[in-house]
């Protein structure tokens, strides 16, 4: 059975696949609480669905781009079912788990705060350009449509499409190769987080 779960955007999506089909999925029903909302909806799954962690043979999780806090929290999970249950942990752009499920050239956008969005290019399904974090204006044009976070996809005139956020399930499908050796796990920051050690700040305060 795979776990699969992502903390990239201010949702926590969660997800258990047979490798066939999806036998279990959900969504935080708050934003931006990755920590209290993502073992909870874990526990619920292997609950739900009658299955103990030692059913688990791999785990597949979101490694951003996202911001800094809620990538720790995934990853951090992802890692720690890896280690304690001797099983393979797969990185996957969140941003593929948003394209994957859809067609034609379509802009994925989602929230990078600072006025900018991160942003991958997607034909048919596939990523052709990114991932990537500017502001709106910056972001290269030829899409024929912009799904993703809806107050950012407003932000591009082009039609808006559906997914709205990275579907767990959609995850287990970006992995081409659930038996191959994952890659190491590395998250997609795109760029330094806002907090700074004391050491750098006083260097930058000189």
């Amino acid at each position: 059975m795979l776990l699969a779960f992502d903390t990239a955007t201010p949702l926590v999506t969660v997800a258990l696949h047979d490798g066939d089909d999806v036998a279990w999925e959900g969504v935080s029903e708050r934003t931006l609480q990755h920590g209290e909302q993502l073992a909870p909806l874990i526990d619920r799954a292997l609950r739900e669905t009658g299955l103990v962690r030692q059913d688990l043979t791999a785990v597949g999780v979101g490694v951003g781009p996202g911001p800094f806090t809620g990538l720790r929290v995934g990853m951090a999970t992802a890692a720690a079912y890896g280690h304690a249950l001797g099983i393979p942990v797969y990185g996957v752009c969140s941003l593929d788990a948003i394209g994957l499920e859809t067609t034609g050239d379509v802009l994925v956008v989602t929230d990078a705060r600072r006025r900018e969005v991160y942003w991958a290019l997607y034909r048919n399904g596939l990523r052709v350009g990114g991932p990537a974090v500017s502001a709106p204006a910056d972001v290269p044009p030829g899409a024929g449509a912009v799904a993703g976070s809806p107050e950012h996809a407003a932000l591009f005139d082009l039609p808006r499409l559906e997914p709205v956020y990275p579907a767990a399930s959609a995850l287990v499908r970006v992995v081409a190769d659930w038996s191959a050796d994952p890659d190491p796990l590395v998250p997609l920051y795109l760029r330094r987080p806002d907090a700074k050690p004391q050491a750098e700040l006083a260097r930058t305060a000189r």
